[in-house]
């Protein structure tokens, strides 16, 4: 924590400006926007990523259109995200690239103070005339990846030296808990 909410040093200010400046053009002004729909286009790429701290993606190219209903005490964002990242294969860990495209909804509600009723919904104070959607933008992306990320079999694309050393290391014998169920099913064949 900084002490009187000051920067220790000239390179925090520096690196807080930096990510301050990356992350600004995410933000939508909706005070003064009249009622009706607004439509905004985000490029998000390597230097988007790297403002979250742990991110699973360091490299993409994605385009975010989002949809702004704006109605009297609402606002109802539509995300449509569409694009590629760069994430590590779970078999051999090599990069790989895959597509991500879907669509996400937000509900902004002004009220008193800040407060996320469901995943789809938030209330943010009546004071505010700003949104920071980066957060959202990153949340939404990160939804998209799929559980499971591996280089299609068969097709030769992951790391044969790291399939081959991790075929070295996999154990090759059989389960012995597995046997007594061997010999159930060998007796049934049998009869």
């Amino acid at each position: 924590m900084y002490l009187n909410g000051t920067i220790p040093n000239f390179a925090a200010r520096i690196f807080l400006g930096s990510v301050m400046k990356v992350l600004k053009e995410y933000e939508i002004p909706f005070v003064g926007l009249k009622e009706g729909m607004h439509d905004y286009h985000f490029t998000v790429d390597h230097k988007f990523f790297a403002q979250f701290e742990y991110s699973e993606v360091q490299q993409g190219m994605l385009g975010v259109d989002v949809n702004l209903e704006k109605r009297s005490r609402m606002m109802v964002f539509t995300f449509r995200i569409d694009g590629r990242v760069v994430v590590p294969c779970d078999r051999c860990l090599a990069d790989m690239d895959l597509r991500l495209k879907g669509e996400q909804r937000l509900i902004v509600k002004l009220g008193h103070e800040w407060k996320e009723e469901t995943d789809e919904i938030l209330i943010i104070p009546d004071t505010e005339s700003h949104i920071d959607i980066s957060g959202f933008i990153y949340e939404y992306i990160m939804l998209l990846l799929p559980y499971q990320r591996m280089h299609p079999e068969g097709e030769g694309l992951c790391d044969e030296t790291m399939i081959e050393k991790l075929e070295k290391h996999e154990p090759h014998r059989e389960d012995p808990r597995w046997d007594a169920l061997k010999e159930l099913k060998d007796n049934k064949d049998i009869t």
